[in-house]
């Protein structure tokens, strides 16, 4: 009797590299890989405002500049690893919260599995240590909240309720809630982890 061929369980990226999603290795994982596929995925199932998708390249770049608002003294180490926060996104895709809790845990774990790969491509903890995460989740609430409003077609009060009352991001930061076309949030996420690299290397 013949047994059929396993499920093929990995992606082929760009890069020729290839992506085993049960057992990511941090060998298979490219930067390039990662900005080219998170500059092509869209936040809010795409459903925002503007000529372009609001990508999930372009908001890891807003929560980590959030972050250094709202602290001025973090290292780059840790700014590297919230950068990559949303990084497996670039092999999983960016699934609404509320499918997120559809599919349960054996999403969550993929998840898991890959961003830790992605982590430790970039010489950081598996897994983020609590303060980095806490900021994070505080950077990524804030984010959250404005890119409903000003994106996704969101009332303040109805953002309120999902994300809670969350502070103004200023002049700065609101430019980022303006979406860039693909080749830019790939271009500036590509640049930003590149430099942030480099300065964990060197300690700063």
């Amino acid at each position: 009797m013949k047994h059929a061929p396993p499920a093929r369980a990995w992606q082929r990226m760009l890069s020729g590299r290839r992506l085993d999603l049960l057992d990511p290795s941090p060998l298979d994982i490219e930067i390039e890989d990662i900005a080219h596929g998170l500059a092509r995925v869209s936040r809010w199932n795409g459903q925002t405002h503007g000529a372009h998708s609001f990508s999930v390249a372009q908001h890891s770049l807003l929560v980590e500049a959030i972050s250094r608002q709202i602290r001025q003294d973090v290292p780059s180490k840790s700014l590297l690893a919230i950068v990559l926060h949303d990084a497996a996104e670039y092999v999983i895709g960016d699934m609404i919260s509320p499918f997120k809790a559809v599919l349960g845990g054996a999403y969550k774990d993929v998840e898991a599995r890959i961003l830790s790969a992605i982590m430790l491509r970039f010489g950081l903890p598996a897994k983020m240590p609590a303060a980095v995460q806490k900021l994070a989740k505080e950077a990524d609430g804030i984010a959250a909240f404005h890119e409903a409003v000003q994106l996704a077609g969101f009332e303040p009060n109805e953002a309120r309720q999902i994300f809670g009352t969350q502070p103004p991001l200023g002049s700065t930061l609101s430019a980022f809630l303006t979406p860039w076309p693909t080749e830019q949030a790939q271009t500036r996420f590509l640049a930003r982890v590149r430099e942030l690299d480099t300065l964990a290397q060197k300690g700063r």
